[in-house]
């Protein structure tokens, strides 16, 4: 943090304009060497940026931000010059040659935003979701993250249960006076509010399933027709499809996008419990694991034989000869019968699996710390000893504390900041 930071905060060269950005004490210093005069804060001004042997690098806009009103809590400069390897390098390097001046490492520039108070652990974890966001649900929830949604409601929920210590607070010290009753009615009906909003929040869909895609697993014994699914789907030949039973031997994984909404498509080996050789059979084991952690199944097999909830689905209508099924869905991936409102049954199923519209959700790290916050309130009895009713409380507030990062170990900060591009 005594550090002197900087990077290319833009997209990689090359590009029309690339701007690097330069955090902390030596950032005037700095600046005033490549540019000369530093110019009013928060005004862009034209400048001619030169090394330290006087030798010309760019003509670039220069900006400068002075105090703690900064995106990192510290003083910051941006240099936008252009966009070429050469320039970018050129004045990189008269940055480097500059003492106390480093390379930023990952996220760290969003480190230093929160180590200095900018922003909150939840609200990076939502800058990092929106920088990785490839649909449009996924920067809407992302934004309201990054932008304290989550944050504010948790302050809500501590100011609460804050409110509820002072209760506590009031009865051990005022507990032999006739006007202070032992806890009064109104802190089991805080009580009882605080636990009703946080069950509400833990039973939501997890922020995890919008970011990392609706996992639709495509299952059936051999030759069911599930690699020509998974490829009619994807509209591209990702997977292998022949009539020899046990092609597919392994997990294959594609993103996808309908209407929006993301999904990881997995086509998976065929299910059978004889004939299959070893590689074969690892493919098998793998695909009953998959089968786990799916949130749909494609059933292409037997109706009635796949998992619970799976949608039944007859394949290969336009084959004579084919089963017979009592199925959700009846299509050919070779004509594409059917695609269509198979892909519409599953944006209507991924709906309700995912944050509503906007709305900003809990991730899993976030879930635990507001879980062990539950636990705490939930564990008051009305009978219970105030001074341990009151130590619940503040087991409480510690947890909500570091599901925004006012108490976190390093390795969590590590494993967060290390998700950011090296800039950010």
């Amino acid at each position: 943090m005594s550090d002197t930071i900087f990077a290319l905060s833009s997209g990689s060269p090359p590009a029309a304009i690339g701007i690097i950005r330069i955090s902390g004490g030596s950032a005037r210093e700095a600046l005033e060497r490549l540019a000369g005069k530093v110019p009013e804060p928060r005004r862009a001004t034209l400048r001619t940026l030169r090394d330290g042997a006087g030798g010309v690098l760019d003509r670039a806009l220069v900006l400068w931000f002075d105090g703690l009103q900064t995106a990192t809590g510290e003083e910051l400069a941006e240099i936008h010059c252009h966009g070429g390897r050469a320039v970018v390098a050129a004045i990189e390097g008269a940055l480097g040659s500059i003492p106390g001046l480093r390379r930023a490492e990952p996220g760290e520039f969003t480190r230093r935003a929160f180590a200095n108070g900018v922003l909150d652990l939840a609200e990076a974890e939502g800058l990092a979701d929106l920088l990785a966001a490839e649909t449009e649900l996924q920067r809407l929830a992302a934004q309201a993250s990054a932008d304290g949604a989550l944050s504010s409601q948790v302050d809500v929920w501590r100011s609460q249960v804050l409110g509820l210590s002072a209760y506590v607070e009031a009865a051990l010290d005022f507990s032999d006076e006739d006007d202070v009753e032992v806890l009064p009615p109104a802190f089991q009906d805080g009580l009882s509010a605080v636990l009703a909003d946080i069950r509400g929040a833990l039973q939501a869909p997890r922020a995890e399933r919008l970011r990392d895609g609706i996992r639709v697993v495509l299952a059936g014994p051999p030759n069911a027709g599930k690699s020509s699914l998974f490829n009619a789907l994807l509209n591209e030949g990702a997977a292998i499809v022949t009539d020899e039973a046990g092609t597919t031997r392994d997990v294959i994984e594609r993103p996808v996008a309908f209407e929006g909404m993301p999904f990881v498509l997995i086509d998976t080996a065929g299910l059978r419990d004889d004939g299959a050789a070893l590689v074969e059979a690892i493919g098998i084991d793998r695909a009953r694991k998959e089968l786990e952690k799916a949130d749909i199944v494609l059933w292409l097999g037997a109706e009635g034989e796949g998992p619970e909830g799976a949608l039944e689905i007859a394949a290969k209508c336009d084959l004579e000869g084919t089963g017979k099924k009592n199925a959700d869905h009846t299509l050919s991936a070779a004509s594409g019968v059917g695609l269509e409102r198979l892909v519409e049954d599953l944006v209507a199923r991924a709906r309700g699996l995912v944050p509503k519209r906007g709305m900003a959700a809990f991730n899993q790290r976030q879930a635990e710390a507001l879980g062990h916050a539950f636990d705490a309130l939930e564990g008051i009895g009305e009978g219970d000893d105030l001074l341990l009713i009151g130590e619940r409380l503040r087991l409480a507030r510690r947890a909500f504390d570091r599901l925004l990062g006012r108490q976190s170990t390093e390795e969590v900060l590590d494993a967060l900041f290390g998700r950011f591009c090296i800039g950010k």
